[in-house]
């Protein structure tokens, strides 16, 4: 799925070229989004369209994926999407052409769970239809899906905390050396309902150890680093990933993809001007797409 590590080409033909002026946005690829074939608002075309109005040039579909089924959320739309995948494996598929005649270059991907000794399932999942990409998500620590209710981390002390952030980059870098991915979704999810205690974290030597190797994973895999304004709509009120890990990035020369990890009609593109500051500012000056394994850059607008 992924090219060789810093092997980057010109947009093929099926994508817009750099400067053409096919987007008004600074970043013109969301390659994040969700719909309601699982805990999304819209169907296929409405986020399509969606995407259109926002004015992005390239937008991926990255449904969940299907889980093996000793990982449930407490609430779980798992049984309504794997009966429904392959319908929205059609629907996008379709859109790609309606695409083509609108100017938009529409991707099919999937934003797959990593479960450390399942890469059997996810192959599996991988091989069943044509998608242009992966991205991998960590959502679960063992059977915990952490990201479901903030109640589940209040009984949590200090030092439960950190090591639920250790073990989130040990199998962060794992994820990326299965060789599975393409893109590291919301790098550091995990801090999504203890903001406080993760930048605590962040600034222990033993944190920084963990999520270099992570980050060096991800660059020798030929992955690209997922920058999100997600957060920015979550509790934790920040991007993704936070500071200190795309300062690291950025000196380790990992190269970055964005999405709004879209989940309604109105967040393609969410945020997208505040992203493009965030990683210019770290100095940034490109993102990439990969497609059928061809990597290909796209520039960062400047934003007043």
């Amino acid at each position: 799925m992924t090219s060789p590590p810093g092997a980057s080409s010109p947009l093929p033909g099926a994508l817009p070229s750099p400067g053409a002026g096919s987007s008004p946005l600074p970043i013109p690829a969301d390659l994040h989004s969700h719909t309601s074939y699982s805990h999304g608002q819209a169907g296929t075309r409405e986020m399509f369209e969606a995407a259109c109005r926002a004015g992005l040039a390239i937008f991926g579909f990255t449904e969940h994926s299907p889980r093996p089924p000793e990982f449930l959320y407490p609430r779980d739309y798992q049984e309504t999407l794997v009966r429904r995948l392959p319908d929205y494996a059609a629907e996008v598929l379709e859109l790609k052409e309606l695409g083509r005649e609108r100017g938009v270059t529409v991707l099919l991907g999937l934003e797959l769970d990593y479960f450390p000794g399942r890469e059997d399932f996810a192959e599996e999942v991988i091989r069943a239809y044509p998608f242009d990409y992966i991205i991998g998500g960590l959502h679960f620590q063992g059977r915990w899906g952490f990201d479901f209710t903030p109640d589940d981390w209040k009984d949590l002390g200090e030092e439960e905390r950190f090591a639920v952030y250790a073990r989130y980059y040990r199998d962060l870098a794992a994820m990326c050396r299965s060789g599975l991915f393409t893109i590291a979704a919301h790098p550091d999810l995990v801090k999504i309902f203890s903001p406080d205690s993760f930048r605590d974290w962040l600034g222990t030597e033993k944190a920084l150890a963990l999520v270099r190797e992570a980050l060096t994973a991800i660059r020798e895999a030929g992955m690209l680093l997922e920058v999100s304004s997600a957060g920015l709509r979550r509790s934790c009120n920040e991007i993704h990933p936070a500071p200190p890990i795309m300062r690291l990035a950025r000196e380790l020369g990992v190269p970055i993809s964005f999405g709004s990890d879209a989940h309604c009609a109105n967040t393609p593109a969410f945020a997208f001007d505040a992203l493009a500051r965030y990683a210019r500012a770290f100095g940034y000056e490109q993102s990439e797409v990969i497609v059928q394994g061809k990597r290909s850059s796209l520039p960062i607008g400047a934003v007043p």
